[in-house]
């Protein structure tokens, strides 16, 4: 809930930065904290996953 606050404040503070408003920011800054908060760990665990499989796959090129 935090994070949702201040996401849509920094939002709503870039899009007010040319002086019309900055509702539009806020629920982009949202939507965006939103998608992060699933897509960052998810890439870090195929991440991870690709990295040990391309380790493997590389132990016997060590001679």
């Amino acid at each position: 809930m935090i994070g949702e606050a201040i996401a849509g404040l920094i939002g709503h503070k870039i899009d007010a930065s040319d002086g019309e408003g900055g509702a539009v920011g806020a629920v982009a800054g949202v939507a965006v904290w939103k998608v992060a908060k699933a897509v960052i760990p998810a890439a870090l665990f195929f991440g991870a996953i690709a990295y040990g499989i391309h380790y493997l796959a590389n132990q016997g090129d060590d001679a």
